[in-house]
């Protein structure tokens, strides 16, 4: 399939795409402040900035969107041009998002991964379930888990 968008137009269009401040970050972030959970942002002393960090929990949340990470739901498709290209950019964020929960799980953080199909897409979660699943999470488990869109 041919682009139908100049190369200067893709590139805007591409540059337009937010890593910080999503919609589904922003959701959840409101939401779990309003239970009264406390967080921090983006730090960069630990592996892979995680969108949130709850250090009285010593827990992390990573808000991935299912294209960038290649999550295999729904959602996630394969580019049709460039195909080596993404390929090779896709496959580097997965390695580096593996390696990054295992250097945060190592340092002995929890780590809960929430995916974009959780709260967008036709097996999207209701968005308080999500909120509440979190808040949970960071209140009773110990273990380091994922929320993804129903199947």
């Amino acid at each position: 399939m041919v682009d139908i968008t100049t190369p200067e137009k893709r590139s805007s269009m591409m540059s337009g795409i937010k890593s910080k401040n999503t919609r589904s970050e922003l959701l959840i972030r409101k939401g779990l402040h309003r239970m009264g959970f406390r967080y921090q942002l983006h730090r960069k002393d630990l592996p892979g900035k995680p969108d949130l960090v709850f250090p009285k929990h010593h827990s992390v949340v990573f808000i991935n969107g299912c294209f960038w990470h290649a999550h295999g739901c729904h959602i996630f498709k394969w580019p049709s041009t460039r195909v080596e290209f993404w390929k090779e950019k896709i496959g580097a964020n997965k390695i580096r998002d593996e390696r990054n929960i295992q250097a945060c799980i190592t340092m002995g953080w929890k780590v809960l991964v929430i995916w974009e199909c959780a709260l967008k897409g036709k097996f999207h979660r209701n968005p308080n379930e999500v909120i509440h699943t979190t808040a949970n999470w960071l209140l009773y488990d110990s273990q380091s888990a994922e929320i993804k869109g129903k199947m």
